[in-house]
């Protein structure tokens, strides 16, 4: 299984969208208060989150709470500012993806404590960032590849068509 964990995430569409891909993929979802949005029962029924059942959740009060409720996490900080590519790192089950917020990313002091662990999805240097919900998803699935996609089905039926 992965971890993802969102820190004072703040569009409610790119959750939505990361709980969704947790949903699909089996991976436990954390949000980090504050929360942009409202995640009651009577908000995720009015967005039509029909999924949401399906997504393992856990909610903190702040990083101080996510680090005592998950001592000594194998974690993996996504940010722009980090020295090395993702595909370097060496994802084991249960590790933990940490993102930031959308308008400022993860806080610094996080970053400098964990900076070996930092990495980045490549892009061109002009380009700020990739949306939220796209880099999870990225990440998401390679944590997965290299760990054999557990629990996971990769076939699909095709009429007309066999493996």
């Amino acid at each position: 299984m992965v971890n993802v964990v969102l820190v004072e995430p703040e569009i409610p569409m790119n959750t939505g969208n990361i709980a969704r891909t947790c949903a699909a993929t089996r991976s436990r979802l954390h949000l980090v208060r504050p929360l942009g949005f409202d995640i009651s029962d009577r908000a995720v029924r009015r967005a039509g989150l029909d999924y949401w059942p399906m997504v393992d959740l856990r909610v903190y009060d702040n990083l101080e709470q996510f680090f005592e409720q998950n001592p000594n996490p194998d974690l993996w900080l996504a940010t722009t500012k980090a020295p090395r590519g993702y595909a370097q790192a060496a994802f084991r089950p249960g590790c933990y993806l940490l993102f930031g917020k959308e308008t400022a990313g993860l806080p610094e002091p996080l970053r400098m404590k964990y900076a070996q662990r930092c990495i980045r999805i490549p892009m061109r240097p002009e380009a700020r960032s990739l949306n939220l919900a796209n880099s999870a998803a990225i990440l998401v699935y390679e944590a997965l590849r290299q760990t054999g996609f557990p629990g996971l089905s990769d076939a699909g039926e095709m009429k007309g068509v066999s493996t």
